[in-house]
């Protein structure tokens, strides 16, 4: 099992990579996660907005499509390079400095829990600019305040090119902000967060 992976480890490289998606969100994890390859070195924080009063098989589905580990994220647990950790029915995801997870009861963000914005802010306080956010497909703007918090954080954000998404309105809105260092249609979202990763590592 690879090593926990802190905020702290390296300064001249992302650290972590934070990923959003509600409607139309599934297919889009299955192909950017798809594209990043096993030997990811940086872990990967997801949330998919979903009922939160059932258990979902979302890990399953994509650990199964995917070179990664998928898994829900646990409270107290580290982020592990190759990892992907979901944000688990009616619980914020939220990381500390030290790379350790927590899931929170906060208050719904946008009637929804969990949600991007509390993850995308808690990335930004513990990563700084060692950070990469991605705003998927989904309709609503959550997301867009939490890439702004990114931006200003000096991290690095990715927006699915609204014309490419089954449901627009959640990178239309990160896209908005201003704040997006890259819109891109969905199947070039895994090179661009390798490139960024890997050639910031050389």
């Amino acid at each position: 099992m690879p090593s926990p992976i802190s905020a702290d480890r390296t300064h001249d490289s992302f650290n972590i990579v934070a990923v959003a998606a509600s409607a139309g969100g599934i297919h889009a994890l299955v192909t950017v996660l798809g594209g990043l390859g096993a030997d990811l070195p940086v872990p990967v924080l997801v949330v998919q907005h979903m009922d939160p009063h059932h258990r979902t098989v979302l890990a399953e589905i994509l650990d199964r499509r995917t070179g990664l580990h998928v898994k829900l994220a646990e409270e107290g647990e580290q982020a592990r390079p190759g990892t992907v950790h979901i944000a688990p029915p009616n619980r914020h995801l939220l990381v500390d400095r030290d790379g350790t997870l927590g899931l929170s009861l906060g208050d719904r963000v946008h009637f929804l829990r969990p949600s991007a914005d509390p993850l995308f802010e808690s990335v930004a306080d513990a990563y700084g600019a060692r950070a990469v956010a991605v705003v998927l497909s989904g309709t609503g703007n959550d997301g867009a305040k939490g890439v702004d918090a990114v931006k200003a954080r000096g991290g690095t954000v990715i927006a699915q090119d609204p014309e490419t998404a089954e449901f627009r309105g959640m990178p239309e809105a990160a896209v908005g902000t201003g704040a997006a260092d890259f819109v891109l249609p969905l199947e070039e979202i895994s090179a661009a967060i390798r490139g960024l990763v890997d050639i910031k590592r050389q």
